[in-house]
């Protein structure tokens, strides 16, 4: 094995290997997995989220003959390195595996044998073992490693990529040429090994690295530094040429780019989302700029990736927009006649691609529409069917954005032949995966803005959206508030399925930043609530201008602002859309010292008639749900409101709550919760043809009964 140098000697990787921590391990080989594993994906320069898999070969004691036996723990089917846990192995006996070869019928009937993998298990609560299974099997070393470093990929899919390996690593590092992941690749793996006793790794050709160590530290040891040599060779190569080309354009000011791409997601979003509803990701990263900025783009775009793990994620091309970075995006419709005919003709390339090389057993065709999408001196778009599956597409179009620039500098990019991309994206054992994935949730796909959500009855409607699947954007004018509620969604629901913007919906140009802002992060929005709220209770005489201004600037002109900027986003879509309005039961109930609050309710009410007759021919509902007396976690009952409604029914304060749960034909006090849930009903799928209507959640007010 290689000498072990010191973690300052690595440029291109991160040593994160920590002694004490492995020590504390002591000779659990399967622990000292696991944190090697962690390591590994915490450095996204060794592979790509979910990429990759480790194992370790271990004696063990058999539970049915009480004798030592040789056991493999390997990363299982699904999951991800940097965060691997026990639970996400799979242990199999190692004799029973190497013994598939004597019952394998060749590569024509190589799919068979993952089934076979289950009859190997030696753990039975393990994970279930992924395809890569037998790669890891038929090499016989205690720790082995398969990650997908960009600068070894850049290497594995260069023209010339066997000569420069054996040249680079001087013979250490075994090629094999492209084969598709699974029971052929392993045999010739170990093929390879065989032909080459003493090599320290092999490089998969247009695919990526495996590398071994007796210990797990001499694998880790032994990965890196197989990795930092590559990276060293190519920065040494992109040094001495013009990157991709060298500039083609430049990039538009930092401003001037995000405020395109808020303008243009929608409208990208929509097209699209022609069979399924699309959650997008933008990023103009500086690699990203560099290359679809550059000469060579229209070459290298068109060609796809290499590695399969990229390539399953990013579809067999990007999308290049024939837009120029000083055209006008501000026109929708001018911007949609422009921009259809080319995902028309896209979607005819992808349905060319799949006749030319669908097989009789191949499933059926899957959505056309382009996974990325490349707006020169802009960025780059990614939309897939939730945030985090168009965020990883994103990632992993930059892993194969720097192949290409490593291949090209040192040699000539090659990408996966059409037939083989094919045979990867429709494999029968990738599609049985995809039909083993949970029924998607009601509101998988879908945007929620939820105004006033840093608490009460906002933050309840954005947690009862997000718990069905919808990605929530949190705001309120209270920054402390938001915070605390974004960081306590975010535990809940993943960075990716929540953000938040500042939002006074009193202020056009807030309204107008917070979409914008809706539109970078997601593409778009489907659902606004307009839950944000101000309660005054005074007499009329005691009432000021101030108060009435107060009032109507935020339930009704914010109510206004805020579907305002909502629907200019629906429309550039098409996709049409929600708005719920709370409004209150004082819309309809006439109560003392309630003029401007009961008078602003009511106007908020007609004003969601109006807009439902308005924007149905868009197919965007508009709905209204009228609470009354919701107490626990809400705004309302500061400024006064408690004590003034308190005066006005000739109660104390602390018995408001038993006041009004009295008052109600149900006897029940109404919760958050009990709003969320009558919002959920109206977006739920279940009345996708109700517009207009009123759902009272007040316990029964016979009172404000809608007559």
């Amino acid at each position: 094995m290689p000498e072990v140098i010191g973690k300052e000697q690595f440029k291109h990787v991160s040593y994160l290997w920590d002694d004490a921590k492995a020590a504390s391990l002591g000779d659990d080989e399967v622990a000292l997995l696991i944190y090697r594993s962690n390591l590994l994906g915490a450095d996204l320069r060794l592979t790509n989220y979910g990429g990759g898999n480790t194992s370790c070969k271990v004696m063990e004691k058999d539970p049915l003959t009480g004798e030592q036996t040789e056991v493999m723990w390997v990363k299982g089917s699904g999951g991800d390195l940097g965060t691997l846990k026990k639970t996400g192995l799979a242990a199999l006996y190692v004799d029973r595996l190497l013994n598939l070869k004597n019952i394998y019928r060749g590569i024509e009937h190589e799919d068979e044998m993952v089934e076979l993998f289950n009859h190997c298990i030696f753990d039975l609560s393990s994970k279930a073992p992924s395809i890569d299974t037998p790669l890891h099997g038929f090499l016989p070393f205690k720790h082995i490693d398969h990650l997908h470093p960009d600068a070894a990929i850049a290497i594995a899919a260069a023209k010339d990529g066997k000569k420069i390996t054996q040249e680079l690593f001087s013979g250490t590092i075994g090629w094999v040429d492209w084969q598709r992941p699974g029971f052929e690749l392993g045999l010739q793996m170990k093929k390879c090994l065989d032909e080459n006793p003493g090599i320290r790794g092999i490089m998969l050709g247009s695919h990526g690295l495996f590398t071994w160590g007796d210990t797990a530290f001499e694998s880790y040891i032994n990965t890196l530094e197989v990795i930092e040599r590559c990276a060293q060779y190519i920065e040494d190569h992109v040094s001495k040429t013009k990157v991709f080309g060298g500039q083609k354009l430049k990039s538009l000011p930092k401003e001037e780019r995000l405020k395109k791409a808020a303008t243009i997601a929608p409208v990208l979003r929509g097209l699209c989302s022609s069979k399924t509803r699309m959650v997008g990701h933008f990023t103009d990263d500086e690699r990203v700029l560099q290359f679809i900025n550059s000469n060579d783009l229209a070459r290298l775009a068109p060609m796809g990736t290499s590695c399969p793990d990229h390539f399953l994620r990013t579809k067999i091309s990007p999308l290049v927009l024939n837009l120029k970075p000083e055209d006008d995006v501000e026109n929708a419709e001018v911007l949609k006649k422009a921009l259809t005919p080319q995902f028309e003709e896209y979607r005819k390339m992808y349905g060319e691609y799949y006749a030319a090389c669908k097989h009789p057993n191949s499933p059926a065709i899957r959505d056309a529409n382009p996974v990325v999408i490349i707006f020169p001196a802009v960025g780059m778009f990614t939309f897939s069917k939730d945030k985090q599956t168009a965020r990883v597409a994103s990632e992993f179009y930059i892993n194969a954005i720097n192949v290409m620039r490593g291949s090209e500098a040192i040699s000539e990019y090659t990408s996966l032949p059409r037939q083989e991309a094919f045979n990867i994206e429709y494999w029968l054992l990738e599609e049985a995966k995809l039909q083993r994935m949970p029924k998607p949730k009601a509101l998988s796909g879908r945007i929620a803005l939820v105004t006033g959500s840093g608490g009460g009855i906002g933050k309840a409607i954005a947690k009862k959206f997000a718990e069905e699947g919808a990605c929530v954007i949190l705001n309120d004018i209270d920054e402390k508030r938001l915070e605390g509620s974004t960081s306590e969604f975010k535990k809940l629901f993943s960075n990716d399925n929540v953000e938040s913007v500042l939002l006074d919906v009193t202020s056009e140009q807030s309204a107008i930043n917070a979409f914008s802002g809706a539109s970078l992060l997601f593409g778009g929005v489907d659902i606004i609530v307009n839950n944000a709220g101000i309660s005054i209770s005074k007499s009329l005489t005691d009432h000021t201008i101030a108060d009435w201004d107060k009032l109507y600037d935020i339930l009704v002109k914010g109510q206004f602002l805020v579907s305002r900027e909502a629907v200019k986003v629906m429309k550039k879509q098409g996709l049409g859309g929600d708005i719920i309005n709370i409004v209150s039961k004082n819309a309809q109930f006439a109560g003392p010292n309630n003029a401007g609050y009961g008078s602003a309710k009511a106007a908020q009410a007609h004003m969601s008639r109006l807009l439902a007759a308005e924007l149905a021919a868009d197919h965007i509902r508009v709905n209204i749900v009228n609470p009354d007396a919701v107490i626990a976690d809400s705004n309302i009952w500061a400024g006064g409101w408690a004590e003034g409604r308190a005066k006005a029914y000739g109660v104390k304060v602390e018995e408001l709550p038993a006041f009004y749960a009295k008052r109600t034909l149900l006897n029940e006090s109404i919760l958050p919760e009990d709003i969320a849930n009558a919002c959920y009903v109206f977006v739920s799928g279940l009345l996708n043809k109700s517009t207009g209507n009123v759902l009272n959640v007040d316990g029964g007010v016979a009172s404000a009964f809608l007559r």
